[in-house]
């Protein structure tokens, strides 16, 4: 069971995940701190690690939109969380794919936050409201590169099986 820490309407772009004017900073182990920068109090939460892992954030439709900017996800990778949007952006889906960020599709989620939410068998079920919901599954070769946390994962395990 994971706890929703925020709720985010539509149209989240990755400049609001992740600022442009970080861009300077790309390291994935730099990224995190500066998730949701514009909003203070949360950006400080995640930093104070204040969260556990797999905490969830929930938003609308289309999370992701804008640029194609990676490190939006990274940022998120960083701080272990898993998002459960409406709908993705398409470049922002590819990426949280490419680098294991676990982004589930749930396109009638109703949850807010402090909601306890548990992820099973593709569905999720608000434990705080008792309602149940249908999660998309990820086509079967994204979900393998998800399943080996990310593409650079699933190459090195494909490239020693060989």
């Amino acid at each position: 069971m994971a706890q929703v820490i925020i709720k985010f309407g539509d149209d989240i772009s990755t400049d609001t995940i992740y600022p442009g004017r970080f861009m300077a900073t790309v390291l994935p182990t730099e990224t995190p701190a500066f998730a949701f920068a514009d909003y203070k109090e949360f950006n400080k939460q995640l930093n104070d690690k204040k969260f556990p892992q797999g905490s969830i954030i929930i938003a609308g439709n289309n999370f992701g939109c804008g640029s194609s900017r990676e490190q939006a996800v990274s940022c998120l990778k960083g701080h272990e969380l898993v998002i459960v949007a409406k709908s993705y952006a398409r470049i922002f889906l590819q990426n949280a794919v490419n680098l294991g960020l676990q982004a589930l599709t749930a396109p009638d989620i109703e949850a807010t936050e402090g909601d306890e939410l548990v992820v099973a068998d593709n569905r999720i079920v608000n434990k705080t409201t008792g309602k149940s919901f249908t999660v998309i599954p990820l086509s079967g070769s994204r979900q393998a590169v998800m399943n080996a946390g990310g593409l650079i994962s699933y190459t090195r395990e494909r490239l020693v099986r060989k």
